[in-house]
């Protein structure tokens, strides 16, 4: 498959950013390509397009599997396996953050909570260092929450809540009570 230049700088613009985020670069860069492919893409197809190794991109696939943003799909009359991402870029978005909190929050909770407990069996230790780190904690524990239960709404929900602006003012005059 031969990209035009702009979709190659989509590509590599996509890969760019992956890195920033701590996803490898080739890894975003494999779906980029299947989010501006048309039609579902052999590992060959996107080895030869990206012109990355074979190893590379089966790697990156079994990871975007994992994130559940790429799913496996067959085509009639071949017999190799071909990919696809998940159609909804909403959804695709969502298993991203899904998948960061689990990798990233998730464990950060556990380290917060491991050494709160740890500053308490100690006696009282550092105190000031255990306040912030019970400061820090609510901060986690607030922001798991509410992605937690963010993810539990509809995607038009999310997309309406999202696209209805202003969102920050709507929420203090709703907390305020005005």
């Amino acid at each position: 498959m031969e990209l035009d230049p702009i979709t190659q700088k989509f590509i590599l613009h996509w890969g760019e950013m992956g890195s920033r985020w701590g996803i490898n670069r080739s890894v975003a860069q494999i779906h980029a390509l299947l989010y501006i492919s048309s039609e579902p893409l052999t590992a060959d197809e996107i080895s030869d397009t990206l012109g990355i190794a074979r190893s590379t991109v089966s790697t990156g696939l079994r990871e975007l599997q994992s994130w559940n943003v790429v799913n496996l799909v067959h085509v009639m009359k071949d017999r190799r396996d071909h990919f696809e991402v998940v159609g909804d870029v909403w959804e695709m978005f969502r298993a991203v953050l899904r998948e960061r909190k689990r990798r990233e929050l998730d464990p950060a909770l556990e380290v917060l909570r491991d050494t709160i407990a740890e500053l308490e069996q100690n006696g009282n230790g550092n105190l000031g260092t255990r306040e912030k780190m019970a400061e820090m904690l609510d901060i986690f524990e607030t922001g798991s929450q509410f992605f937690e239960q963010a993810d539990q709404l509809p995607t038009t929900t999310l997309v309406r809540i999202a696209k209805s602006g202003d969102i920050v003012s709507r929420a203090l005059r709703l907390v305020s009570g005005s």
